[in-house]
C-alpha cells in the first residue's frame, strides 16, 4: 500500500568507498603438471650447486619475503606438500628445500578484480565507543584473478550521524588454518549424496564399508582399499570418489591468528571443493532463544560442476566453522537467515527458483526441506526476478526485507518490503519504486547497469546500506526509517 503526497524520498549515499586493491595477495600453492613434470623441475633445482642456490635464494626473498608474514613458513609447507617426489637418497639443505618450495608457490592477488556484495553487521566488540556510535564488520566477495571469490572483511565505526570511519588496513592478507571434521555420520553423509543426485554402486560399496561415524582417514582408505578390488568403469569411479572426497571437505573448521587485523583475514577457496569461488555470503548476527550470539552466514560453494549451499557459524571472527546445508530446499542460491527464531523456528529467505522470494522453517538449522512463495515479481523494475538482500531486520513495525529486483535490460536495483512479526509470510506492505538504482556514475564496471546488496543494518534510526556498483566496487547508502515506512504507507510516529 501507498499513500499520496508522500514526503520526498531521500536516500543518502555517504563519501565511503570501497575500491579493489591488487596489492594485497596471498601465497598459493602452484603445482602445474603431472608427476614427470614435477619430479624433472625438483630436479633441476637439486642439480645447481650450492653456491647458486645461495644466490637465487637471496634474491627471491629480497624480492618476496617482505609482503608476507611467516613468508618461510609457507615455503617449508608447499616443499612438504611435494617432498615425496624428492629422490630418497638427497638431503636438500634447508635453503634448498625453501627455494624448492618457492617455485611451488605463487602469489594471488584475492580483490584485484573487484569488492562487492557487502554485508555489515555489529562487530562482537563494541567497547571504548562513544555514545550512539557502533562499531561494525563488513565481509565482502572480492575477486581476483580466474575471477574467483573469497570473502574478505573491513571493520569500523559509525558515529552518532552516522558518518562512516573505517579503519586504516594493512598490505597483509593472511589465510587461515584448515582443519576437516573430526567425524562424519554415514546416515547424513548419505542423504546429501542423495540429494546431489550422486548416489550409485560406487557410493554404495564405499559406505557399507565404512561405520556408522567415520573419519576423513577412514574414508581415503576404504577408497584406496576398493580402487584395487573393483570392477567399476574408470571414469564413473573416478567422478564419484572426487564428489564424496569433495564433500567431506566441505565440512571444516578454519581458525586466524588473533594478531591478525580483521582486514587481514581471508575466507580463500583453498581446496577444491570450492575452487571456482565462494559466492555472495549474507552474515546476520543471530541472538538464540537463551540471549547468546552467534554470527551466521550462507553462501555457495562451486567447484566448477556444482555448488553447494554451505553454512558458516562464528563467534569472534578468528575461528569459523563451515558446514553443509541438507534438503531439498536449499538447492539454490541466495539464502538469507533470519537474526532469531520465530516461534521456535529457524526461519530463512531464499530464492528457489530463480523469479520469486521464499520463505521456509526448519526446527535444525542445518536441514531445510520446504518452503513456500511469499513475494513474486510485481513492478516493472522487478519483473524478471526478485530476492533478498540480506536478513530480515527486526523493528516494532515488522521486517524489513531490503530486496533486489532484475528489470529491462538487466538492471539491478534495491527495494524493500514490510512483513508481519510474528507471520514473516505475510507481506505487510511494499515499496512501489527503488530504494536505489544505478546512478550514471555507479553503473560501469565488471557488470553494468547492477547495484546489489548482501545486507543492512539499522543504527540511530537509519538503515545502514552497504551496496556493490557494477560487480566491481563498494559503497554506503544511509536511509531514514520513517521515510522508508512513510513511503510504504505505514505511520511511523
Amino acid at each position: 500500500m501507498e499513500i499520496k503526497n508522500s514526503p520526498p524520498f531521500v536516500v543518502k549515499r555517504r563519501s565511503a568507498m570501497l575500491y579493489a586493491e591488487n596489492s594485497r595477495v596471498i601465497l598459493r600453492p602452484n603445482i602445474q603438471g603431472d608427476d614427470e613434470r614435477i619430479r624433472r623441475l625438483i630436479n633441476r633445482i637439486l642439480d645447481l650447486p650450492e653456491e647458486k642456490v645461495k644466490t637465487v635464494f637471496e634474491e627471491m626473498m629480497r624480492g618476496f619475503s617482505h609482503r608476507h608474514r611467516k613468508f618461510e613458513i609457507a615455503l617449508e609447507k608447499h616443499y612438504n606438500a611435494i617432498k615425496k617426489y624428492v629422490p630418497n637418497n638427497e638431503s636438500p639443505s634447508n635453503e634448498r628445500k625453501l627455494l624448492i618450495g618457492s617455485y611451488f608457490t605463487m602469489e594471488y592477488s584475492v580483490e584485484s578484480a573487484a569488492i562487492f556484495n557487502p554485508c555489515i553487521m555489529p562487530h562482537p566488540d563494541q567497547s571504548g565507543i562513544g555514545d550512539q556510535e557502533a562499531r561494525f564488520i563488513m565481509s565482502f566477495r572480492v575477486t581476483g584473478e580466474g575471477h574467483i571469490s573469497s570473502i574478505e572483511f573491513r571493520s569500523g565505526i559509525l558515529d552518532n550521524k552516522n558518518d562512516v570511519f573505517l579503519d586504516p588496513i594493512s598490505s597483509f592478507v593472511e589465510i587461515p588454518e584448515i582443519h576437516t571434521d573430526k567425524l562424519y555420520r554415514k546416515h547424513l553423509f548419505q542423504l546429501k549424496l542423495d540429494e546431489m543426485t550422486v548416489s550409485n554402486e560406487v557410493t554404495t560399496y564405499i559406505l557399507n564399508g565404512l561405520r556408522a561415524e567415520f573419519t576423513f582417514e577412514e574414508l581415503e582408505l576404504e577408497i584406496s582399499r576398493l580402487k584395487s578390488k573393483n570392477n567399476f568403469v574408470m571414469d564413473s569411479w573416478n567422478n564419484t570418489v572426487e564428489t564424496m572426497l569433495w564433500l567431506a571437505r566441505s565440512n571444516y573448521e578454519i581458525i586466524f591468528d588473533p594478531e591478525h587485523r580483521i582486514s587481514e583475514r581471508v575466507i580463500f577457496p583453498v581446496s577444491e571443493n570450492e575452487c571456482r569461488g565462494i559466492e555472495d555470503a549474507r552474515f546476520v548476527r543471530f541472538v538464540d532463544d537463551d540471549g547468546s550470539a552467534t554470527y551466521y552466514a550462507t553462501y555457495t560453494a562451486y567447484n566448477g560442476f556444482v555448488i553447494l549451499p554451505q553454512l558458516i557459524e562464528t563467534k569472534d571472527f578468528l575461528k569459523f566453522k563451515i558446514s553443509t546445508l541438507n534438503g531439498n530446499a536449499v538447492q539454490n542460491k541466495g539464502m538469507a537467515l533470519f537474526p532469531k527464531r520465530i516461534n521456535g523456528k529457524y526461519a530463512m529467505m531464499s530464492r528457489q527458483d530463480g523469479e520469486n522470494n521464499h520463505l521456509m522453517y526448519s526446527d535444525d538449522l542445518h536441514f531445510w526441506q520446504e518452503s513456500e512463495i511469499i513475494h513474486e515479481p510485481g513492478e516493472p523494475w522487478e519483473f524478471v526476478q526478485i530476492g533478498n538482500c540480506g536478513s530480515p531486520i527486526e523493528t516494532k513495525f515488522g521486517w524489513i526485507l531490503i530486496t533486489h529486483g532484475v528489470g529491462p535490460m538487466r538492471k539491478y536495483c534495491i527495494g524493500a518490503k514490510l512483513l508481519d512479526l510474528k507471520d514473516p509470510s505475510k507481506v505487510i506492505a511494499r515499496i512501489k519504486e527503488p530504494i536505489l538504482m544505478p546512478t550514471e556514475e555507479e553503473r560501469e564496471g565488471y557488470v553494468p547497469n547492477v547495484v546489489y546488496s548482501c545486507g543492512a543494518m539499522i543504527h540511530n534510526d537509519e538503515l545502514i546500506i552497504p551496496y556493490a556498483m557494477a560487480d566491481s566496487r563498494s559503497g554506503i547508502a544511509n536511509l531514514p526509517i520513517k521515510a522508508l515506512l512513510s513511503r510504504m504507507g505505514v505511520c511511523a510516529d
